[in-house]
């Protein structure tokens, strides 16, 4: 074998075990995002009750623009949307036709933002996050809870006040870019699971439970929200959750409890 025979034999071989000692990379854990948000379009559905800023405006607009860049920035892989998966056909059918430019997006976040980001993130679908949890349990408290615990029940109500004032005042005042800043604080995530505690003892004196039955609904459906993010947050994959802050809130404390995946915090994405 000829001397220039000789080093291309080694050089193939150098170049096979290098090859054989460099095994692919394994993925990193998924890195989430979760935005608390108010629902935009205030079906009433919740116990604080205020009229939201209306995110249809010019000035709004400007900033969901800014906003959904600074998200696609991220590079999602995943967009996950307060809906349940049984209304996931509905849902993406919509996102296929705001992407041919044939939807014209709702009132809600879940088109202003979640659509928005998809879409510019060159997404294919959008994702389910809700689950319900079946059950009376909130119905048994309230209407039990007002002769039961009329102490803890007039609490709950002074707080239902304050915040609906607060929140109304805010909404009046602030921009929307300041609003979901506070929304995704931890002070705010504090709030959100200590309104809960107001009631977590209502009748556990006489060991019915009305109140704990009640929060702990709340914690299933929270739960089974974050075992669908588990689900979907595989090695590699980076998520965008966008929800209530009432989930966020909880749902922070479960991905911070999780070894296998990596919040991306929200909020520096959220100031102009």
């Amino acid at each position: 074998m000829t001397l220039s025979r000789r080093a291309a034999a080694v050089s193939l071989i150098t170049l096979s075990l290098g090859t054989m000692a460099a095994p692919p990379q394994a993925a990193g854990p998924a890195r989430v995002m979760l935005l608390g948000t108010f629902h935009f379009d205030n079906p009433g559905q919740d116990a604080v009750k205020f009229q939201p800023i209306d995110v249809l405006q010019p000035a709004p607009q400007r900033y969901l623009d800014g906003l959904v860049q600074r998200l696609v920035a991220f590079k999602p892989t995943r967009v996950m949307l307060e809906y349940s998966q049984q209304a996931d056909e509905r849902f993406n059918q919509r996102y296929q036709a705001y992407r041919k430019g044939e939807f014209k997006l709702q009132l809600n976040e879940i088109y202003q933002i979640g659509f928005r980001v998809a879409h510019g993130a060159g997404l294919a679908r959008v994702d389910s996050v809700d689950e319900e949890v079946p059950g009376t349990a909130d119905e048994a408290l309230f209407k039990n809870m007002p002769s039961r615990d009329p102490a803890a029940w007039q609490r709950l109500m002074d707080k239902v006040a304050e915040m609906s004032q607060r929140f109304q005042k805010q909404h009046r005042e602030q921009g929307l870019g300041q609003i979901l800043a506070s929304s995704n604080t931890p002070a705010a995530d504090r709030e959100n699971k200590g309104f809960y505690m107001l009631f977590n003892a209502v009748g556990g004196g006489q060991r019915e439970y009305l109140g704990a039955d009640s929060a702990a609904a709340w914690w299933q459906r929270n739960l089974r929200m974050y075992a669908r993010i588990q689900h979907l947050a595989q090695p590699g994959e980076r998520v965008l959750v966008i929800a209530g802050s009432g989930h966020t809130a909880i749902l922070r404390d479960l991905l911070a409890a999780d070894d296998q995946r990596v919040e991306e915090p929200v909020l520096r994405y959220l100031v102009e």
